[in-house]
C-alpha cells in the first residue's frame, strides 16, 4: 500500500512538472520564441497563454519594450580635424525576433555592445563630414535624423533591432582644446569691446560738440532778439517822450522834475551840495514864491 501510494505521488509530481513545463506565458512587455532542439520553430510569439513539447521544446523571452543605450562620452573629430567630445543616447527596440536571437544568442548586454559599436561609428562619420558651427548647431538636427535613418537600416538588417531615436546630451571641446579657445574668446570679446568702447566715445564726442555748437547758436540768436526788441521798446518809448514833450512841453519838464526830486530826497540821510540858486530847484522856488 505504501509503495503503490509513493508510485502515485510520483506520477503526480512527474505530471505536474510536465504540465508546468509545457504551458508558459507571454507578457505584453516581452518578445518570446519557441525553439524546438535548439533550432527556431515559431518566432514572435503572441502575448497570453501558449503550450510546448515538454523537455523538446524551449522558450526564449526578451524585453519588448523600448529601451535606451546610455554610452559614454567619446571622442570626434570635425571636418576641420577639430576634436569634440560627445555625449549620446539611443532608443531603441527589438523588432525581428528570429534575426535578434540569431545575431546577440538572446544577449541583451552583447546587443547593447554591437548597437553601441554602430552608434559609435555612424556619430564618426556623419560628425567627420561637417565643421564644428554645423555640428553644433547649423546642422546638428539634421545630422541625428540622418544618424537614426542609417542606424535603424543597419541594425534592422543585421540584428533586427529598431533604432527609434538617437540624441546627443551634451558637445563639449576636450580639457586641452578648451582653455586655448576660451582664451581666443575672450581676447576676440575684448578687440570687440574696445572697437564699441571707442566708436561710443566718438559719438559722444560729436554730440557733445553738436550740443555745445546749439547752445552757443541758440544764446547768440535770443541775444539777438532781446536786442532787437530792446531796441525797439527803446525807440516806442522815446518815441512816446517826444510825443508828449511836443504835446506840453512846460509840462513834461515840470513832471521830470518831480520825479528827480522823488528820486534824490529819497533817504534822508543822504547829503546834497547843491547851489539853491541852479536850475535843480526852480520848480521848488516857484512853488515857495
Amino acid at each position: 500500500m505504501n509503495l503503490k501510494l509513493i508510485v502515485a505521488v510520483i506520477v503526480l509530481v512527474l505530471g505536474a512538472v510536465l504540465v508546468s513545463n509545457a504551458v508558459f506565458t507571454v507578457h505584453e512587455t516581452e518578445r518570446a520564441l519557441l525553439l524546438r532542439f535548439g533550432a527556431v520553430e515559431r518566432a514572435d510569439i503572441q502575448p497570453g497563454l501558449h503550450v510546448k513539447m515538454p523537455i523538446a521544446e524551449d522558450v526564449r523571452k526578451f524585453d519588448g519594450r523600448v529601451l535606451t543605450l546610455d554610452a559614454p562620452a567619446a571622442r570626434y573629430y570635425t571636418l576641420e580635424k577639430k576634436p569634440l567630445v560627445v555625449d549620446m543616447f539611443a532608443k531603441w527596440k527589438v523588432g525581428d525576433v528570429q534575426r535578434y536571437y540569431t545575431a546577440s544568442s538572446g544577449d541583451e548586454t552583447r546587443a547593447r555592445n554591437l548597437l553601441q559599436e554602430r552608434v559609435n561609428e555612424g556619430l564618426r562619420n556623419q560628425i567627420s563630414r561637417r565643421d564644428m558651427h554645423e555640428v553644433i548647431s547649423g546642422e546638428r538636427d539634421q545630422l541625428m535624423q540622418e544618424l537614426t535613418r542609417d542606424l535603424n537600416e543597419v541594425m534592422s538588417r543585421e540584428m533586427g533591432v529598431n533604432v527609434i531615436d538617437v540624441r546627443v546630451k551634451k558637445i563639449d571641446l576636450p580639457p586641452e582644446v578648451s582653455v586655448a579657445v576660451y582664451e581666443r574668446m575672450n581676447s576676440e570679446r575684448e578687440i570687440e569691446a574696445r572697437q564699441y568702447r571707442a566708436t561710443g566715445r566718438e559719438l559722444a564726442l560729436g554730440i557733445t560738440a553738436d550740443a555745445d555748437r546749439q547752445v552757443v547758436v541758440i544764446g547768440a540768436e535770443a541775444y539777438r532778439q532781446a536786442e532787437e526788441l530792446r531796441g525797439e521798446g527803446d525807440a516806442k518809448a522815446a518815441e512816446i517822450y517826444a510825443s508828449a514833450f511836443n504835446s506840453d512841453p512846460e509840462f513834461y519838464k515840470f513832471y521830470r522834475s518831480t520825479n528827480a526830486y522823488a528820486n534824490v530826497f529819497r533817504d534822508r540821510r543822504d547829503t546834497l551840495v547843491i547851489d539853491p540858486k541852479s536850475d535843480f530847484f526852480q520848480y521848488l522856488e516857484q512853488s515857495g514864491g
